[in-house]
C-alpha cells in the first residue's frame, strides 16, 4: 500500500471507531461496515481504498419481482439528489448504492458524511422501493399472515396495502 492508501485506511479507521458503527477489515485497506437505519434496520456497505481513491458500495435492495422499469427510474430521479453516491443496478437487478472519492478527498469529515449520504439513501428509499417493486409480494404476506393470526406489526409501513382493509 502507498502512504496515501495507508492514510485513507487509518483515518477511515478512526471515523469507524468514533463513529462505533460495527465494522471489521477483511484485508488491508477493505473495510466492512454495518449502517443502522430505521426502514431498513441496516445496510451493509463496503469501504475499499484503492491506489487512487475510496469507492463506497452497499447493497439496498434486491432485483424488484415487478414494475422493474418504474423502480430503476425512482431510482434515476433520486440519483439527482444525492451527495458523492448513486444508485445502480447489477447485472441480476439488484439495487446498491455506489460512489467514489479521491484518495486527498478522505478526510474525517467526508468519511463520516459519505458514510452519511449511504446510510440515508438506503434507509429513505427502501420502503419506496418495496412497495414499487414488491407490492403484490406484500400482499401476499399481509393475507398470509391474517390467516395464520401472525403479528403484522412489521409491515405497518405499508398497511395501504393490507387486503382487508377495504
Amino acid at each position: 500500500m502507498s502512504e496515501a492508501m495507508i492514510r485513507a485506511a487509518a483515518v477511515i479507521r478512526t471515523v469507524l471507531e468514533e463513529l462505533a458503527l460495527a465494522w471489521g477489515e477483511t484485508e488491508p485497506g477493505l473495510f466492512s461496515v454495518t449502517l443502522p437505519g430505521t426502514r431498513k434496520l441496516s445496510t451493509e456497505c463496503a469501504l475499499q481504498v484503492g491506489q487512487h481513491g475510496l469507492n463506497v458500495r452497499a447493497f439496498v435492495a434486491r432485483s424488484p419481482d415487478e414494475n422493474h422499469r418504474e423502480v430503476y427510474r425512482w431510482l434515476l430521479e433520486r440519483n439527482l439528489r444525492l451527495y458523492g453516491i448513486a444508485f445502480c443496478v447489477d447485472s441480476l437487478g439488484d439495487v446498491y448504492l455506489t460512489g467514489r472519492v479521491s484518495l486527498e478527498a478522505v478526510t474525517p469529515a467526508e468519511v463520516d458524511r459519505l458514510l452519511g449520504s449511504v446510510a440515508d439513501a438506503s434507509d429513505s428509499s427502501f420502503n419506496t422501493i418495496l412497495e414499487l417493486g414488491f407490492a403484490d409480494s406484500i400482499r401476499r404476506e399481509w393475507a398470509w399472515r391474517h390467516t395464520r393470526g401472525e403479528s403484522t406489526a412489521n409491515l405497518a409501513a405499508f398497511a395501504h396495502l393490507d387486503p382487508e382493509r377495504d
